[in-house]
């Protein structure tokens, strides 16, 4: 181990580089594909309304660019299909 009078200072360490992923997407793909569905598991659900609301949520992600949505947005896509309290 090195005294501490033989180290480099910190400001001299050369600072780490950011990748920014989401500009190196295939721009060929289609919206969604590739992405982890939250759920994409409920799809085959013998309750035809679950299916329904999981397939309006994962459009309401797709086009609003979410992974995960808010109580408010979910509730939002319940109205849409035509639910009421």
């Amino acid at each position: 181990m090195k005294p501490i009078t033989e180290q480099q200072p910190a400001t001299e360490q050369q600072p780490a580089i950011f990748e920014d992923r989401r500009q190196n997407r295939d721009s060929s793909r289609p919206e969604g594909v590739g992405e982890r569905r939250q759920f994409s598991n409920s799809y085959n659900s013998e309750n035809e309304d679950v299916n329904e609301l999981a397939q309006a949520i994962d459009q309401y992600k797709l086009r609003h660019r979410r992974r995960f949505i808010t109580f408010e947005e979910l509730h939002s896509v319940v109205i849409g299909l035509g639910y009421h309290k």
